[in-house]
């Protein structure tokens, strides 16, 4: 069958071919060049623009009934919002074409090149600038003023009794916190954060003297290397300036977290340290209440990654070290969904719709719609966040010991780099 239609296709090149050569043939023995159009052609082109005009009319229709809806059914409150706003922009798009388009082929038709007809020449005419002026200035203001609309009513603030999800992504992956009983999320710094025990940097004493105590550790190997070097000198000068620039560097990320502040939630009147030490982090799905407005808070540890739930049309960029937020209201379960796509598999997902790195198809994350019951309990079946207490070494105690006694105090650089910046 392959065959055959190749065989087709060949055969229709060929025959094409060959009519070009007749066609210049006859051209040559009726002697008229190449660039001579009658008024048969010319008359011929314009009934095929206007039967061309039914036809790519009648496929725009086809397209519009056999992939119309293409986007999944909206799974959030203000999801039918941005959907009746993207239906009034497509029909208005639409009639801009069909107008547009059936002016061009009538026009092409009608008035096809006639010998004895010459077009009315006019340099400038107000009645039509007003027209062409007016009409797509009245239509963008429209569009723009109730997308703005819109958008303001998506992103306003949230409700005083909105669920509050903190979203936090980084290479390659997402990282899901929700507050505990206190339901105030703690602080959070990036001096903090350590891919095993604390992924989001949280603020707590615990975390402040396991993370000292951590930064002691790596301090007192790189001295004695540094020492023994100095003893039997087996470095390169080069390498000797990098491990002094190291250390210099972890001495100040030691100044750094021992000069974290406590600072008190001016609405709870609780310390911020205190209240990250229940929060609930989780990195394997995000779960929601149906019916119930949830405020999405957004960080990013790297690079700017973008949170998107396309059922929820819901979309925000993750911006290192600026907060950015999102609040929204699901009005359809995971298993009502199932049931109305008739897929037991289905679940809602969130993405990152940035292309940031190259494990960037790694980052997406399982989104569980369901009553607040459902919720209520997942929730509270998740374990506490717990900071890491583990106790130093014996060999490593005396230069740990009463670490965060230092607050305040001002390091200075290694004499190298010191001397190196001099």
């Amino acid at each position: 069958m392959k065959l055959l239609i190749l065989l087709v296709v060949v055969l229709a090149i060929i025959a094409i071919a060959q009519l070009t050569k007749v066609y210049e043939l006859t051209r040559s023995l009726r002697k008229t060049r190449e660039e001579d159009i009658s008024t048969a052609d010319n008359k011929l082109q314009a009934n095929l623009m206007l039967v061309w005009m039914f036809v790519f009319f009648a496929s725009v229709i086809y397209l519009y009934d056999r992939y119309g809806n293409y986007l999944p059914e909206a799974a959030s409150m203000h999801g039918a919002e941005v959907d009746y706003l993207m239906k009034i922009n497509i029909w208005m798009i639409t009639i801009v074409f069909f107008v547009v388009n059936a002016l061009l082929f009538f026009f092409s038709w009608k008035y096809y090149y006639r010998k004895d007809r010459k077009a009315r020449f006019f340099a400038h005419d107000n009645r039509l600038e007003m027209i062409w002026t007016l009409i797509p200035g009245v239509t963008m203001a429209f569009i723009i003023v109730y997308g703005l609309i819109t958008w303001n009513n998506i992103t306003g603030p949230a409700s005083a009794d909105a669920i509050q999800v903190e979203v936090y992504s980084k290479q390659f992956g997402w990282i899901v916190r929700y507050p505990g009983e206190n339901k105030t999320f703690g602080s959070s710094t990036y001096n903090l954060i350590d891919p095993a025990s604390n992924p989001l940097g949280i603020v707590t004493k615990e975390n402040i003297k396991a993370k000292v105590d951590s930064i002691d550790v790596d301090i007192e190997k790189l001295k004695k290397a540094i020492e023994e070097n100095q003893k039997l000198p087996i470095w390169p000068d080069s390498y000797v300036e990098s491990q002094n620039e190291k250390l210099y560097r972890l001495e100040r990320l030691k100044q750094r977290v021992l000069d974290i502040n406590e600072t008190q939630n001016p609405v709870t009147g609780m310390s911020e340290w205190e209240a990250g030490a229940d929060d609930k982090v989780i990195n394997t799905e995000l779960h929601i209440p149906v019916g119930k407005e949830v405020e999405f808070i957004f960080r990013s540890q790297d690079v700017i990654h973008s949170a998107y739930m396309p059922h929820f049309r819901a979309q925000m960029n993750t911006v290192p070290g600026i907060p950015t937020r999102f609040k929204m209201t699901p009005t359809i379960t995971t298993a009502e969904m199932r049931e109305k796509l008739g897929d037991d598999t289905f679940d809602y997902i969130l993405l990152c719709n940035k292309v940031c790195g190259v494990s960037h198809y790694n980052m997406q994350i399982k989104v569980i719609v369901e009553d607040e019951k459902d919720y209520l309990a997942w929730v509270e079946k998740q374990k506490s966040f717990v900071a890491p207490k583990e106790e130093p070494k014996k060999e490593e105690t005396s230069s740990t010991t009463d670490s965060t006694a230092t607050a305040g105090v001002q390091l200075k650089k290694p004499a190298a780099i010191a001397q190196k910046n001099d």
